[in-house]
Order: structure tokens, then sequence, then C-alpha cells
């Protein structure tokens, strides 16, 4: 999951990985109109896997802040509108997710788009964020 999920520079939202093509990857939007566009080469793409957080002291990898939302939300949605909240709010909110984040780096709209991405994922029905991680650790420890 890890990997075929995408955030695609300049476009809102979050892309699932469908075919890869000559020159481009064929996307699939998560949120409810499932609209498929070609990605090219000069857009930057990012799969979630290659996304951290900064805290205090190392980055934290993106699935394990999605995981504590997870765990902090009991799986629904966010509790926070993102939209409405103050920056206040979206503080202490993202301090409850990740106690030891960088408040020097980690502007507003990162956790507005954090909240945002949280939220197309749980609707779409993608909460195991760590699953792969899981896996990979099974499969190393019985070689």
């Amino acid at each position: 999951m890890q990997q075929t999920i995408l955030a695609i520079a300049g476009k809102p939202g979050l892309y699932k990985l469908v075919s890869r093509g000559n020159n481009n990857l064929i996307v699939e939007a998560l949120d409810g109109t499932h609209k498929r566009i070609p990605a090219f080469a000069t857009d930057r793409i990012t799969s979630l896997s290659d996304i951290a957080m900064f805290t205090e002291t190392d980055d934290v990898p993106l699935m394990d802040v999605l995981e504590n939302m997870k765990t902090l939300e009991g799986g629904k949605k966010a509790s926070i509108n993102e939209k409405k909240a103050s920056g206040q709010e979206l503080r202490d909110y993202f301090t409850k997710v990740l106690p030891e984040w960088d408040q020097d780096r980690v502007q507003n709209s990162h956790i507005k788009k954090l909240i945002s991405w949280y939220n197309i994922l749980v609707e779409a029905g993608i909460t195991d964020f760590k699953e792969e991680e899981a896996k990979e650790t099974s499969s190393t420890e019985e070689a």
C-alpha cells in the first residue's frame, strides 16, 4: 500500500498507482470521484512511504504518524476540521498525535495536509498504515 499511494505536487488529494505507461503513470484519485489521470515525469510524484515528519530528534515516517492518528481517533476520521481550526487548535491536536514534533519546521499547512490525507485514506478504507512493514519484519525473522 505504501508504495502505491502517491502525492502529486500541485494536485490536491492522494492518488493510487493503477498502471505504468511508456512515459507516464496512470493514477486514480482516492476521493469519491475515482478519476483516472496520467502523471508524467515532470510532475513531482512522491510515495507516502518516502515522506517523514520533522521531530526534535529523528524524522518520523509518515506511516508512523498516520498510525498514531488512527490510534488517537479509534480508526475514524479526524475529530478536528482542518479547514476551520485555528493555528493553535491544529498545533494542540498535532501535539497529541506526535508529541516531539519540531514546532519550528512543521507549519500549520503541513498539519492541515496531514489531517486531510488521513481523512482521505480512512474514507477510502485504507487504514493498515504499517501492514507492509509488519510483513517484512516477520519474513526476516523467519530467515
